[in-house]
Order: C-alpha cells, then structure tokens, then sequence
C-alpha cells in the first residue's frame, strides 16, 4: 500500500478526493518513513510538550524521526527527556534565518519518503501523524492538512502531556470547550472538507502538513525570502504543481497561544501583503496598483517567433497593451543558434531573428525560449496563440473569466485556417504532469475540463460570420466534457461553409504583407547605398 499510479488511480476532479478511501486508523500497516521538521525560536517550555506528544503516537517508532530545527535561540535549545526515539536538534548555522529557512534546513537532512512539517507549538493527539500519512500511502500527489484549536497555555508538564496523549485524550489536558476555532477548519467544513474549494491552498497553513518529500523537492521548498505568510505562498506553489488537498479532522492538535491575527489583526495583514501580492497572481485584491510590474506575473503569452520580424513585433504588442497589464510574453524560436562570431551584418541568414532579440532584449516583460516549458509554474495562466491573429485587447481578460467561471482546465479556441489558440490553467497542467499523462490534453479533460470555443467568443469585432439563425451554444457547465459540448453545437457551427469574408481578409493581410517587404527591401537597399558611400 504504498501508493497508486495514474494507471491505477480513480480520477480527481478538481480538488474532489472522495475517490481516494484511506484505511481506518489502527487498521492498516505503515510503510513509508515520516520525518517531522519542527523549526524553533526560542520557547523550549512548549517544544517540550509537542515533543512529549510525538513521542506517544500510533505511527510505529522505526518510520518515524523528528527534526528540531533551532533557528538561533538564546540559550540554544535543547532535547527533553521525553521525546521520540528518533528525535534531534539541528542547527540553521549562519546562512539564513526565518521559518522557511529552518524548514529547508531540516528537509535537506530528512530521511523520510514523507515530510511532516509541525509547529513547536503544537500538542498532538496520538493518531496525527498516522491519520495524515496513511493518505500518502494511497497516492503521491496528496497535500495532508491537520485540524487544530487554540489555547491559553494551561500549566503542565511534559510527562502529564505524554500520559494524556498516549490515553488518547487531549481533552483530559486541555478545555476544549473553551478553545478558539481555526478559521481554516471554518472554511474546510464549508467547502465539504476542500472538495468543493475553488483555492484550497488558502487554508494550507504552516503548523501542520505533510507532503511527500519529492513533491516537496519539486516545488522548491518554502521561499526563505518571505518572512510572513510563507506557508501560504508555499501552498499556491503546492497547487500550481498539481497537488490535491486533502484535510483530516482524525488529525486534531491544540495549538499553544493564540493566534497573531487575534493580537493585532491590521498589522498582522500588512506584513503579509507585499509578500503575497508578488508571488500569488490569484491575490488580485493585493494588485490593485495601476502600472505595476509584479515578481510573479498572472499570465504568459506564448509566441512561435521564428517568422518575419513585423508580425511577431505587432503580436508582442497586442500582447502587452492589452486590458490585461500583468503580462509576460516568451518568445520561441533557435535563439541559442546566434552566436557573436563574425558574421555578414546584412545578409545574415537570421537577420530577423537577430532583429528581433534586440528589439526585445532589454524588456523585462519578454523573455527568449529555444523550446516551450512544461509548466508556466508559478505563474497560474498560460496563454499559446498563432503569431498570425494577435490578442485582442480584452481577449486575455475574457478568456480568463470564463476560465474561472467554469472551473475548467484549458480552452482551445479554433482560429480557422490560422489553427488554435489555447489558454492553459497551470494547476491542471501540473495535474496532468503527476499523472504521467501521455496525452496531457486527455488528462485535463478528465481532472479539470476542456472548453472548446470559436473566435468571435474572444476576440472583440471579429470578422467571422456567426451561422444565419442558428441558436447560441450552450454554457459550459463545470462536468461537461468536450465531447458533449462539441455534439450539443449546432451543425452550422460545427460544419462552416464558405466564408467569403475570411477569403478577403487573408487577401488584405497578403497585400500588407506584400507592403511590408517592399519597405524591407527598400531599407535594405538604402543601407547598402550608404555603406558603400
């Protein structure tokens, strides 16, 4: 049991992990091994107790290690009498301070196939670690969430905390009743335990979580640049990489103190909010700025650029002066093949790409590819269109809303004879990734849902006819696959006759493409003349 292959799995739709069905608690053998980082400042009091209830849990000894990370306290910390057989203290050295640096720390010298990250704070019931682990064992792209509640630190002692865990009661130490709720469990009993959350990463806080080690590898690690709400920008990276969030509320906690949003809310909210504006693009109420350019951008604009120079120019336009400022545009094409060895200025074989790199290198919203990347990540949208029909200026805009209005995972526009464009979510390209997909469209169909769409849907004014008298499309709903929106077209929609239009339109663009040579060629004759002069 120690987790399924995309071949073998259920399909996950969206962040519905009902499919999935964990073995009962004390019913099931233990496998992989857990590696507990706890990062700590200072409070050894409380260490004590979080490591005297690790120290009493139903997940066997020998799979289990717990890694105390000591991010510089003064008097350094030290292990208590009452704490797990494979308990250690670690040091974060002198490269780096914070939680997410203590994190990475102790990560790096974990062991175990799954990482259980635990505030020092945190008394856990004894069933925790097995309740959170057991669904790693299902599949390996599961995110494990515990349940917590917030106390005034009673008076106890770490062997009292040990007994009353091992007797499986936390309300035998603590007044439960009396208790703060976590708004995260709030929004997890709303949302159908996460099922039915459009963000799910929002209530992945810090003092309880685990993942496997790889998925934590992948992502990077926690970001040691942001010193508040790290565990929420980990969590958007989580998502964006395809993850399903699962919560367990058999994983309860009491965590000791309250909360620091309870002490001074405001200024708890501020420190947070330039993190999070750079680097979560979904955060639109934090980039309300006009004009700004942000660390993470919300969509990429893909380009094949190895054509002539002035259609790619006018299609990067299109793309950065849209209603949609919060752009980056990758240009693909050989880029690698120019070197800087001595060459014919004018009669370069790759003048236009040579051209174009410097009309663009020094535009931070642009940036060169020899080949597309599998995953935009984290930016959240990724946008691949023909050079030949450039962005309208609220095409972006319109694609993303319905995008988010039907939860689906890609729509593929059809172009005519100019071929497709496709926005991606990059959530459920990383899905599709973790799966393995062969055929990734396939599979976003399955996890997320393809909407299909025809051009004048997006692009504002557009000169394609609509079929004479046929009724509109059907709105896409959330389950509907391709295939059933495809077939529920009306048949002038899906069979288009001839279109005397588009036929002008491309002889208009033959005559401006005509233009524009006649004006290379006359530039190029003109630069000839002066050399030679």
């Amino acid at each position: 049991m120690t987790g399924g292959t995309a071949a073998d799995l259920p399909p996950i739709r969206h962040n519905d992990y009902s499919p999935l069905d964990p073995p009962p608690l004390g019913g099931w053998d233990p496998e992989l091994p857990v590696s507990v980082i706890i990062p700590a400042h200072g409070g050894q009091h409380r260490l004590d107790l979080t490591l005297a209830a690790l120290a009493a849990q139903t997940y066997p000894d020998h799979l289990m290690e717990v890694i105390v990370v000591d991010d510089g306290s003064e008097p350094p910390l030290r292990l208590p009498e009452i704490a797990p057989g494979g308990a250690r203290i670690v040091t974060t050295g002198s490269s780096g301070w914070g939680i997410a640096h203590a994190v990475n720390t102790g990560a790096a010298l974990a062991e175990g196939r799954i990482i259980q990250r635990l505030d020092a704070d945190m008394v856990v019931c004894r069933e925790h670690i097995e309740a959170l682990a057991r669904w790693h064992h299902l599949a390996g792209f599961l995110v494990t969430i515990g349940a917590k509640r917030f106390v005034e630190e009673p008076a106890l002692t770490a062997a009292r905390v040990h007994e009353g865990v091992r007797a499986g009661s936390l309300g035998s130490l603590f007044d439960l009743s009396a208790a703060l709720p976590s708004s995260t469990e709030q929004t997890i009993s709303r949302t159908d335990g996460l099922r039915a959350s459009r963000n799910p990463y929002h209530v992945c806080t810090g003092p309880t979580v685990s993942m496997r080690r790889e998925i934590f590898q992948a992502v990077g690690g926690v970001d040691p640049g942001v010193l508040r709400g790290e565990d929420t920008e980990f969590a958007y990276r989580l998502a964006a990489h395809g993850v399903v969030f699962v919560p367990d509320m058999a994983a309860q906690a009491v965590h000791l103190g309250l909360p620091a949003q309870r002490r001074d809310p405001r200024r708890a909210v501020r420190v947070v909010a330039p993190y999070l504006a750079h680097r979560v693009p979904l955060r639109r109420d934090l980039r309300r700025d006009r004009g700004r350019h942000w660390l993470v951008p919300y969509v990429e604009v893909v380009l094949h650029a190895d054509g002539p120079e002035e259609p790619v120019r006018e299609a990067v336009g299109a793309a950065l002066d849209g209603s949609l400022g919060d752009v980056v545009v990758t240009l693909v094409a050989p880029w690698s093949k120019l070197s800087g060895d001595r060459r014919p200025v004018l009669d370069d074989p790759l003048f236009d790409l040579r051209l174009l790199r410097e009309h663009f290198a020094h535009d931070e919203r642009v940036r060169f590819a020899d080949e597309v990347s599998a995953t935009p990540a984290p930016i959240p949208f990724r946008y691949t269109g023909p050079i030949s029909v450039p962005l309208g200026r609220d095409t972006l805009e319109r694609m993303i809303r319905v995008m988010q209005d039907d939860r689906s995972g890609m729509i593929v526009v059809a172009l005519g004879d100019d071929g497709e464009a496709t926005l991606e979510r990059t959530e459920a390209l990383g899905r599709a990734r973790l799966l393995g997909a062969d055929d990734v469209a396939a599979s976003i169909e399955a996890t997320h849902g393809v909407r299909r769409a025809d051009r004048p849907e997006f692009w504002a004014g557009s000169t394609s006819p609509a079929p004479a008298k046929a009724p509109a499309p059907p709105k896409a709903t959330p389950g509907a696959t391709a295939h059933g929106r495809e077939a529920a077209r009306p048949a002038a929609e899906r069979v288009p006759g001839p279109d005397p239009v588009k036929e002008q339109r491309r002889q208009e663009e033959r005559l401006k493409e005509g233009k524009r040579q006649e004006g290379r060629d006359s530039l190029l004759g003109r630069l000839r003349t002066a050399l030679r002069n």
